[in-house]
């Protein structure tokens, strides 16, 4: 348990399930959605840190999330139960990742992506103009139009004319569409830190920003290790590390395969990795993997994706999460030839970073 920190503050208000579920739903993430582990590191911690006591104990928080729905017993293929977490669950996840990792970001409404320009968008700003021959109908402000003509003509011969009239102005809305690329190579776990879980975290709650804050956005996630493949949001809190090299190129391939299908126009990559590109397809089928250094065969490989998204104008956001001067040299040319960005960053703080280099990308796209 080596890294937990509990503090004795409890809030006023908290119930018991409450303030187990706040435990549980950040420990649910640590095991990859294995809830016997979890329980069985709940257990420890009651020992250490008296979390329970008779009236109110770890088998009564399982009964709890039981009845309201957070797990489910399901009957495995040799016969046996297994208790697992339901989806209901996997929303309240990610609804934790988004309050820890963006709650002190400023509220906004939906869609909250909005152009310099002004003109016949598809959504009011509460800013009015005169009424101009050509201009939509269906955007005049009744309201605002009435008070002029009762102040230009007055209220005894009242007369609406079309110098009256007064337009509610509004915005274009643009559309972005992302592809999230997380580093699942067996060195996010080398080294005695755990790397996968904060990136999970990130994840989960920029999943969480977009489909509840930016709706009109689109996000996609993808894996990549020796290969490269889809996950949905549901399966986020169970990712894990495998055995695996890093093939970003696969990644990259299948990132722009996704963007080509998308009709946005504003298209990128993010891309959180800790590692060297170690490992290729060939087309025979065959990999080439060399984890020595930077294997220049490879990287150019890399080089070669980077300047075909720049063709498709879709620039890659790398956000490193290593400190080596060799793979920082990489990841300059790298997005040299994306003309993309960079960040060199630990862990903490990444959740902020890529939601403000998001809101940056989404204005600066934006005419």
């Amino acid at each position: 348990m080596k890294g937990f920190h509990f503090k004795t503050y409890e809030a006023p208000d908290q119930s018991p399930f409450d303030r187990l579920f706040e435990i549980f739903k950040e420990l649910i993430v640590h095991t990859s959605g294995d809830f016997d582990e979890t329980i069985s590191w709940m257990r420890e911690l009651d020992v250490e840190y008296k979390l329970t006591d008779e009236k109110y104990t770890i088998d009564d928080f399982i009964e709890d999330l039981k009845k309201k729905g957070y797990i489910k017993e399901e009957i495995k293929q040799d016969g046996n139960g297994e208790t697992k977490i339901t989806s209901k669950t996997e929303r309240a996840i990610r609804q934790q990742a988004l309050n820890n990792i963006f709650g002190n970001l400023q509220k906004a409404g939906k869609g909250n992506h909005k152009t310099k320009t002004l003109g016949q968008g598809d959504e009011r700003n509460g800013e009015f103009r005169a009424f101009n021959f050509g201009d939509n109908i269906e955007n005049i402000s009744l309201t605002e139009s009435i008070k002029n003509a009762q102040i230009n003509h007055g209220i005894d011969s009242f007369n609406l004319t079309e110098n009256d009239l007064v337009l509610e102005e509004t915005e274009q809305k643009s559309q972005m569409s992302t592809v999230l690329m997380i580093d699942i190579s067996h060195s996010m776990i080398l080294y005695g830190e755990d790397r996968i879980t904060p990136a999970k975290k990130v994840a989960m709650a920029f999943a969480e920003l977009i489909t509840t804050r930016y709706p009109k956005d689109t996000i996609d996630i993808l894996v990549f290790g020796d290969d490269a493949w889809t996950i949905s949001i549901q399966e986020l809190p169970y990712l894990k590390v495998g055995p695996y090299h890093t093939n970003t190129v696969a990644g990259l391939q299948l990132a722009m395969d996704i963007l080509r299908r998308k009709r946005n126009t504003n298209k990128q990559i993010f891309m959180i990795t800790d590692g060297k590109p170690s490992c290729i397809k060939e087309p025979d089928g065959n990999y080439y993997m060399n984890s020595n250094g930077l294997d220049q065969y490879i990287v150019e490989k890399c080089y070669n994706q980077a300047k075909i998204a720049r063709k498709l104008h879709i620039p890659i956001t790398t956000f490193m999460i290593a400190q080596d001067p060799y793979l920082q040299k990489f990841v300059n040319a790298f997005t040299e030839a994306n003309q993309g960005k960079a960040f060199y960053t630990g862990l903490k703080g990444l959740g902020e970073i890529i939601f403000e280099d998001y809101e940056t990308n989404r204005k600066k796209k934006l005419k």
